[in-house]
């Protein structure tokens, strides 16, 4: 199930990541790995998650890999170490909408969100390079934590992308 689309203004968001370049086979793999470690790392450092994890889309080639930050966003951007970034959502105008449902369905929400930017003339804050498709401010916020959801069907994933601010 599919929110409508909104767009709104966001302010700039700090986080804590693994950044990763990373085939879509071994996607889930990685997500795994990463957010132990960013969790770990922000309770050794008595830092609080200023909202629910992310993952930040810098590349995307779908056939070949994406680069991206596994992530939860701070309330400040801290110095890290152990192999993790600290890095900021850009603020600017977003075009987003809530999917809800197994995450095997977010390339379907994602598509949507897509069709729906060309629908109503939105140009995307992105740039093509050797890699791949670049973003500006692409991310998807997991709202629901599986642990204490068990139900996929009720499972929350807010997709964004940030527009080009011409």
């Amino acid at each position: 199930m599919l929110s409508e689309p909104r767009l709104d203004d966001r302010a700039d968001q700090p986080y804590v990541a693994e950044r990763t370049r990373v085939r879509m086979q071994e996607f889930a793999a990685a997500i795994d790995r990463a957010y132990p470690r960013v969790f770990a790392w922000l309770r050794e450092h008595d830092l609080t998650p200023a909202g629910a994890p992310i993952i930040r889309y810098r590349v995307i080639d779908m056939a070949t890999a994406l680069d991206v930050d596994i992530g939860v966003p701070v309330a400040d951007l801290p110095a890290v170490d152990a192999g993790l970034i600290a890095d900021t959502l850009p603020a600017g105008r977003y075009a987003s909408l809530v999917y809800s449902g197994h995450y095997q369905g977010l390339v379907d929400a994602t598509r949507a969100l897509l069709e729906w930017g060309r629908e109503q003339g939105l140009h995307w804050d992105s740039w093509r390079v050797d890699e791949g498709d670049a973003w500006g401010g692409r991310y998807e916020t997991y709202r629901t934590d599986p642990r204490a959801e068990p139900d996929p069907s009720r499972w929350e994933t807010e997709i964004a992308m940030r527009l080009r601010g011409d």
